[in-house]
């Protein structure tokens, strides 16, 4: 994808940023992206653990980096939306290593990346100026990439690992927040919150838009955007109910032989329709 394509794709994520609640379905691969677009979507994310499942390794990069590249360049290939990509903690200890990170995806196509400030196998939180230095590192690897409106959506997980006092969490939240947006993040993401009251109270205290979650058990987009979320994603619960039904309807062909859910309302040829054609049906 050339760099102009990418610069306006990144003009675009950048501009649902602007104002209102801006609503990611997270795709896995693919298929998941060709249908999510169809359905309407304004940009798309990818989500992690989904598509660390759909090649048969566990979330919390166990799946190697050239995999997650190569599995977000097919799901850019099959959308016109713009899509941004979960790299979890950036792939590596160092500052350098996030870099590169941000650099494939790029080349990969996505315009726009969810990082948290989580170590991938390790306890408790990276300190506030080293995961800022992380995110300073995947701002310039953008900027060097010719893509400065690049979306970096900063993930804190003081709630997720639930780190220190609960009565102090929502200001070690601002603190963190003050810090990434001086590294140049664009938006908070603080997933495992979802107390309306709590997120109410943060969102005119944080120098970054807040990002959130919803699904089963959640508060839903509605009531996320009264109280000043303006970012949304499912994260895996789209991967998770998809295979759910998918297990549900393997294990009753299995044992009763037959499967008696609706019949499919995504037919093969408008399926198969998603996808382009090679010209002489060879790679």
């Amino acid at each position: 994808m050339s760099v102009e394509i990418l610069r306006e794709k990144a003009r675009r994520l950048r501009a649902l940023h602007a104002d209102g609640t801006l609503v990611l379905p997270n795709a896995w691969d693919a298929a998941s992206a060709a249908v999510i677009a169809n359905a309407g979507a304004a940009a798309i994310a990818t989500t992690s653990a989904g598509v660390a499942w759909s090649l048969g390794r566990r979330d919390g990069e166990q799946l190697p980096r050239a995999e997650l590249v190569a599995a977000t360049g097919r799901m850019a290939a099959v959308i016109d939306v713009p899509l941004t990509a979960d790299i979890e903690a950036g792939y590596g200890a160092t500052e350098q290593d996030v870099a590169d990170t941000v650099t494939a995806v790029l080349s990969a196509g996505a315009v726009g990346i969810n990082v948290e400030d989580a170590p991938a196998d390790e306890p408790g939180l990276h300190a506030p100026e080293i995961a800022a230095a992380r995110l300073r590192a995947a701002r310039a690897a953008a900027d060097a990439y010719g893509v400065p409106d690049f979306v970096i959506n900063a993930r804190t997980d003081v709630y997720m690992r639930q780190i220190g006092d609960p009565e102090a969490r929502q200001d070690e939240v601002l603190r963190r927040a003050r810090a990434y947006a001086d590294a140049g993040a664009d938006c908070l993401f603080v997933p495992a919150l979802s107390d309306l009251t709590v997120l109410s109270s943060l969102v005119p205290r944080s120098p970054l838009p807040l990002s959130a979650s919803t699904g089963p058990g959640r508060p839903d987009v509605a009531q996320l955007r009264a109280a000043g979320v303006r970012r949304v994603s499912v994260g895996p619960a789209l991967a998770q109910l998809v295979h759910a039904a998918a297990r549900e309807l393997a294990e009753e062909l299995l044992t009763q032989g037959r499967m008696t859910a609706a019949p499919p309302t995504l037919g093969y040829a408008w399926f198969n329709s998603l996808f382009p054609a090679l010209a002489d049906g060879k790679e």
